[in-house]
């Protein structure tokens, strides 16, 4: 039927075309009752938890980046000119700059963000097979899609809890990432500073002893 077709139909009949309601708005009138006070309650702890240990864990990134920052910068700009006249410089120094781009390194891997690139759809979401809670899983789908999926689950307590359950186990796998990678940050610049000052300090030794000897 074309165009003019309909308009005519509807002329006829005297009735106006009524637009259909969105399938997410038919089920949000079936939303279950309020959750049990103990289940939300566990759930907010552990967002709680998650959510400060991810900004924990940012921060620790932060301080380690900046601070590895001013120890290359006043490096370059005040040790390396000296290196020309002051060879037994370069070992130390050396140490010290590697030291501080290895963990810095790492530092920024800790706290770079992670996408997912998955793309999913609302049938993976009905399936259980994606988290519509995270943002990667969801970015994908269209604004009608996402509400639908979000009003299906609000009606299906199981599933509901199984997604924020899911949640939480990903919001700790990138906790466990990121402390990781923290970890070996703050070792190598632990061991590696410790390392760079005791070279300094021996090699100075060295020359002061160097220069001793000569004079005498």
């Amino acid at each position: 039927m074309t165009k003019e077709e309909k308009e005519k139909d509807e002329e006829g009949t005297g009735q106006d075309t009524v637009p259909e309601t969105p399938q997410w708005k038919d089920e949000a009138a079936n939303l279950p009752k309020k959750l049990a006070k103990g289940v939300e309650t566990m759930f907010k702890s552990s967002y709680r938890v998650h959510i400060d240990l991810s900004s924990l864990a940012d921060a620790k990134a932060n301080i380690l980046i900046s601070i590895n920052g001013i120890i290359i910068s006043i490096i370059i700009a005040s040790i390396s000119p000296k290196i020309d006249s002051n060879p037994w410089l370069l070992i130390p120094t050396s140490i010290l700059l590697l030291t501080c781009l290895v963990s810095i390194i790492y530092a920024v891997r800790a706290a770079r963000p992670r996408v997912s690139s998955t793309l999913l759809t609302l049938d993976d979401i009905r399936a259980n097979r994606a988290n519509i809670l995270f943002f990667g899983h969801f970015v994908n789908l269209s604004q009608e899609d996402y509400l639908t999926g979000m009003m299906e689950i609000l009606q299906r307590p199981d599933v509901l809890y199984s997604q924020m359950t899911r949640d939480i186990y990903g919001l700790g796998s990138v906790l466990m990432r990121k402390f990781e990678l923290l970890r070996v940050a703050y070792t190598v610049f632990m061991i590696g500073l410790t390392i760079g000052i005791l070279s300094f300090i021996f090699v100075l030794a060295w020359v002061v002893l160097e220069l001793q000897g000569t004079v005498l």
